[in-house]
């Protein structure tokens, strides 16, 4: 079992930066895989990047790469979504999610456990 829970998000004007973190609790977060999704009003949720579970392999939806980094820390448990140069069409409440499957998946399927999410709301 993995218990996730995301903090980090807010409010700020485009161009800006935000760090999302994700707490994880229980034994196998070091050998899961580690997704973040983000899901706007009205939208499906979808995937934004991937890590895993050594953090030497990451993934990221083409709309934000070169904006958005993601990495962990298994000491720490803690798995980071760095996000620079914010747009408005940035904004939707964001989730953690792991999966103790192999690779890095990209669809919601996937991963077998999520958080709570957080809510990024970029300004124009």
């Amino acid at each position: 079992q993995v218990q996730l829970v995301e903090s980090g998000g807010g409010l700020v004007q485009a161009g800006g930066s935000l760090r999302l973190s994700c707490a994880a609790s229980g034994r196998t977060f070091s050998r899961s895989a580690m997704g973040w999704f983000r899901q706007a009003p009205g939208k499906e949720r979808e995937f934004v990047a991937g890590i895993s579970w050594s953090g030497g392999n990451t993934y990221y939806t083409d709309s934000v790469k070169g904006r958005f980094t993601i990495s962990r820390d298994n000491v720490k448990n803690t798995v980071y979504l760095q996000m620079n140069s914010l747009k408005p069409e940035d904004t939707a409440i964001y989730y953690c999610a792991a999966t103790v499957r192999p690779g890095v998946p990209s669809s919601t399927y996937g991963y077998d456990y999520w958080g709570q999410g957080t809510q990024v709301t970029v300004s124009s």
